[in-house]
């Protein structure tokens, strides 16, 4: 198969959804196929649009528009599936939901990170005919619970989040608590809290250790240091944080709102705003008992692509007549060539414009 997926990579860290493309797309070129991100070629058997907002909203290579344009004017043929990932309520906007529902009509199959932000677009008049749920996972080479702490030593108990966005909605009202709770002994047990990635201006943590944005093999190598997970995010639909955690092995104290559940029930103990302080206490008391069934934690990147692979396969098995070579059209040849100049000026532009600002940096820094 030749598979376009609509969202350039970026190196380091980035968020989830650039994670999941990463997966993907190693899990695809191992199993032989060619991936690549943009609408270039003609003979393209499934198309997959990660966002259909603008490039200058997310890191898209192309939306539902694009995607129209080539089914029309090259290959009316393709597969296309969209993946969901975002709604109104995890940030409180206005027009998420109306525009990702917008594009749904482009696609073959609307695959959703969560059944909670399913029943979003459900509710909103998407076909169940249309819609599959595929949960998420994080790479088990990387995320495992190898040399994971296990013992907690002298009631001393380390708590760990991390986040890319900064959204006051990732948590920081609990955060907040955290950090005043780590003040004095918490039932006679010593916290420490250490808060990974970009942090809200708006929230003071002064007790709290903060590090700079990790990702790979540094972030599970952080995370292994801990003992719990904390995630307090509100109406996330997936999230990769917390399943990067329960991979590497830590309890999961996390909040019941979202697709969290789905990720967390069993491995971790949930809570909301009025039993936060009584339900932390319980994820200690009960710490080895969680930390234990985190062995069988069965979300992960390899459970996640063979679902899509699956998928892939079955909706390009039902193309007809195995992509006969039609002639296109000059509109069709014109937009092909289009995509592919600026294919190479991406390329050539990110490539010099990385350059350049190491330059700067070191024009900057230097002494």
């Amino acid at each position: 198969m030749k598979i376009s997926i609509g969202s350039k990579i970026v190196d380091g860290p980035w968020g989830g959804g650039n994670l999941f493309v990463k997966n993907l797309s190693n899990y695809l070129i191992n199993k032989g196929h060619k991936v690549i991100y943009d609408l270039s070629e003609p003979d393209i058997n499934l198309i997959l649009l990660t966002d259909p907002r603008s490039k200058r909203e997310s890191s898209s290579t192309f939306n539902h528009i694009d995607i129209n344009r080539y089914k029309k004017l090259v290959n009316s043929n393709v597969s296309v599936v969209q993946r969901i990932n975002e709604c109104d309520e995890r940030k409180y906007t206005d027009y998420i939901n109306r525009y990702y529902l917008e594009a749904t009509n482009s696609a073959d199959k609307v695959v959703f990170v969560s059944n909670w932000l399913e029943q979003i677009y459900l509710n909103l008049g998407l076909s169940s005919k249309k819609s599959k749920v595929i949960l998420a996972g994080a790479d088990l080479n990387i995320f495992n619970d190898t040399d994971s702490k296990t013992n907690i030593v002298n009631n001393e108990i380390s708590i760990v989040t991390h986040h890319w966005s900064s959204h006051e909605n990732k948590g920081f009202d609990i955060y907040q608590k955290l950090d005043e709770l780590v003040k004095s002994p918490f039932n006679n047990f010593k916290l420490t809290f250490t808060y990974i990635g970009n942090t809200n201006q708006n929230y003071n943590l002064p007790n709290t250790k903060k590090i700079s944005p990790l990702a790979g093999k540094e972030l599970a190598d952080e995370l292994k240091k801990h003992h719990i997970y904390i995630t307090g995010s509100i109406n996330e639909p997936s999230g990769n944080h917390h399943i990067e955690a329960a991979q590497c092995g830590l309890p999961i104290l996390y909040r019941d709102s979202g697709g969290m559940p789905e990720y967390c029930n069993g491995f971790g103990v949930s809570f909301d705003e009025g039993n936060f302080e009584e339900r932390l206490s319980n994820i200690i008391k009960d710490y080895e008992i969680y930390k234990s069934k985190l062995k069988k934690y069965p979300f992960n990147s390899n459970q996640m692509c063979d679902e899509f692979y699956y998928l892939f396969d079955d909706l390009v098995s039902k193309q007809n007549n195995s992509f006969k070579k039609n002639r296109i059209s000059l509109k069709g040849k014109l937009f092909l060539y289009k995509n592919r100049l600026i294919l190479i000026f991406r390329k050539y532009f990110s490539n010099n414009l990385r350059m350049i600002n190491q330059k700067l940096k070191e024009l900057v820094y230097k002494k």
